[in-house]
């Protein structure tokens, strides 16, 4: 990957030279009526861009004068790095480019849709309070407690996979927890109430502590070269970094058997935790399948 040759330019003409990037190396193609109903520019401003694009990539695309459009050059080689993660959701989303999203999916995709979303003004009044530092009165509904009302000092969001939490200091037990947002009800911001020195986010060990997990294949299953290729093990190990308070909520979403003798059976578990000593201390283990710890969530 060369340096960035359009660091200079503006964010907005980036925005638009990456959005041709991405049209020709998975589309094979682009044309200018694409980055004119994409961004809401008229022909001469996407007229511009091509020819900035060609100019600084020219290897990159061959122009076909009948069907006027851009196809992918040869000798293709990306100007800018973009994250798998990112590519297919603009793929499937078209969230990608950091533009306005699309309700239609630039190839066909299925993916499960999630049974459940917070409600909005309640996630609204949550990513205030979390920009602005601001501390939250909240009624809050556990499945061990029930309902109660609750200060918190909120500070990040976090997807386990199946649900969004809240990262957020409690005052009322003294200690950092997630709260789901489904949960949350009657957020109200205490204006003039500041955050204490102990509820602030580097207090948190949970949250600043890092551990370090090896995956293996599953000893159970028959053929490991094809766990190999799934996760990207070119030496057998799938080595990660987690903050403790994801890590439990990770190991859980992909289905890794924490258990100290890969006990878990199934083909749903292709991988197993190497150690599971690595996750001692860590909070959120809890979650992890087979974990020696391991007890139904209870928050």
């Amino acid at each position: 990957m060369q340096a960035d040759p359009a660091a200079e330019l503006p964010q907005s003409q980036r925005d638009r030279l990456k959005h041709i990037e991405l049209r020709l190396r998975f589309l094979g193609e682009v044309r200018r009526p694409d980055l004119m109903q994409r961004f809401g520019i008229q022909s001469a401003t996407a007229s511009r861009d091509l020819a900035l694009y060609k100019e600084l990539a020219p290897e990159n695309v061959d122009y076909e004068s009948r069907g006027k459009r851009y196809l992918l050059g040869a000798g293709f080689s990306p100007l800018f790095a973009v994250p798998s993660a990112q590519v297919l959701g603009w793929l499937t989303e078209q969230l990608g480019d950091a533009t306005a999203p699309s309700s239609e999916a630039l190839l066909p995709c299925l993916m499960p849709s999630r049974l459940s979303y917070p409600v909005l003004d309640t996630l609204a009044c949550i990513t205030r309070a979390i920009h602005m530092g601001q501390v939250l009165s909240i009624d809050y509904r556990s499945v061990s407690s029930g309902e109660s009302s609750r200060e918190i000092v909120p500070f990040a969001l976090l997807d386990t996979g199946l649900r969004w939490h809240v990262r957020a200091f409690d005052r009322k037990s003294q200690t950092f927890r997630d709260f789901v947002l489904t949960r949350i009800s009657k957020p109200t911001q205490k204006l003039g109430d500041e955050a204490a020195r102990h509820e602030l986010p580097e207090q948190d060990v949970q949250w600043t502590r890092i551990v370090e997990l090896d995956l293996v294949p599953h000893p159970d299953q028959p053929h490991p070269e094809v766990t190999h290729m799934d996760y990207d093990m070119p030496d057998g190990v799938l080595r990660l970094k987690l903050r403790a308070a994801l890590a439990g909520y990770a190991l859980r979403k992909w289905r890794v058997d924490c258990s100290p003798g890969h006990s878990l059976r199934g083909p749903e578990y292709r991988l197993w935790l190497k150690d599971h000593l690595a996750l001692y201390g860590v909070e959120t283990a809890v979650s992890a399948p087979g974990y020696p710890s391991s007890k139904a969530e209870a928050q």
